[in-house]
């Protein structure tokens, strides 16, 4: 029983977080400015738009009109979130293909094990590349914040939701990720025990 529901956890915390990567991608809200001249304002930028959110007014955004024009660290993050999102929604299948309650390709456990490897290994990648832009981008704002070079009267940028959503992301992939690998290092397969083994997980799984 302990196999299958660190497989079955590890399932889920990577499509947690999965999900929640997807999500932090298209916020708009990465970085929040509160206008101290009119406080019923709140500007806030994103990887894709900038947007306003006015009282009276509701949301109103505007796409950035190009790539090049973005500061450094939103550039990069659009990259390595494109990358996070990719690499883990491919450990997702991998990692479904090899888990022990699939009937598929049942009499090939060594197969399978490295699937479920190489999958939980591409989620865990995808946990460290969420966590890593999401990062940047917050200390970028923190250094922003406290430059002295600035004039205090220069409304200054703050964390935006969205950083939130992609620490907790982040974590959720790593977390799932080495759960998965967990239950391949937990165990070893014995050809003579293999048909007695799958018998069992299979009772266990219905």
């Amino acid at each position: 029983v302990y196999q299958p529901m660190m497989q079955l956890s590890g399932i889920l915390f990577s499509l947690l977080g999965w999900v929640l990567s997807c999500l932090t991608t298209y916020l708009p809200q990465w970085k929040n400015l509160n206008l101290e001249l009119n406080e019923l304002e709140i500007w806030t930028m994103g990887l894709w738009q900038a947007c306003v959110v006015q009282e009276e007014g509701g949301m109103q955004c505007k796409d950035f009109d190009s790539f090049l024009a973005l500061p450094p660290e939103l550039r990069i993050s659009r990259i390595l979130m494109f990358f996070s999102n990719g690499s883990g929604l491919l450990g997702l299948l991998l990692s479904g293909f090899g888990l022990d309650c699939l009937k598929i390709g049942e009499r090939q456990q060594e197969q399978k094990k490295r699937l479920l490897l190489f999958g939980g290994m591409l989620v865990w990648i995808s946990g460290i590349t969420a966590i890593v832009p999401v990062s940047w981008v917050a200390h970028s704002t923190v250094q922003e914040f406290w430059d002295e070079n600035i004039p205090d009267i220069v409304p200054r940028w703050d964390f935006g939701e969205a950083l939130f959503v992609g620490w907790l992301a982040g974590f959720c992939l790593i977390l799932g990720g080495s759960l998965l690998n967990c239950t391949i290092c937990s165990t070893e397969v014995h050809p003579s025990s293999v048909h007695y083994t799958v018998a069992e997980q299979q009772d266990q799984c219905q």
